[in-house]
């Protein structure tokens, strides 16, 4: 009988953490409010002196008001990722060792891209950091 009880007491307690896991999913906030879509640091492989090589990453985000503008981003986020790891490794390799990027080239690169991958403006490129090292 006690096995049974043990069981059930069981069975109860690991349903309760995976349906708050569930609830939590639903209430994350994310960063930067309702109209902010993190991306992932971009890197890019950059040249140091002595045949060294270094990176480049950015930090960055979209801020996006039009809400079928930003669904569309967020589907179209592995396109946009592709398309800005491609401009940053493209900029990291012209860079000169120990120059100091460029950072409105970089947001000028990185903004014509996420306006040519969502087909309109209307999505806002917000820079966190850049770091080379």
């Amino acid at each position: 009988m006690r096995r049974r009880d043990l069981l059930a007491v069981l069975a109860l307690a690991s349903i309760a953490p995976a349906r708050a896991l569930a609830e939590d999913k639903n209430k994350k906030k994310k960063s930067g409010g309702e109209n902010y879509i993190p991306i992932d640091p971009i890197t890019g492989t950059t040249n140091k002196g002595g045949g060294r090589r270094g990176v480049l990453s950015v930090d960055c985000g979209l801020q996006i008001d039009d809400p079928k503008l930003r669904e569309y981003a967020e589907q179209s986020m592995p396109r946009l990722r592709a398309a800005y790891v491609q401009s940053m490794q493209t900029y990291a390799a012209g860079l000169a060792p120990g120059a100091e990027p460029n950072i409105d080239f970089i947001v000028q690169a990185l903004q014509r891209q996420t306006d040519l991958v969502l087909k309109r403006p209307g999505a806002k490129l917000l820079m966190g950091a850049v770091v080379v090292n």
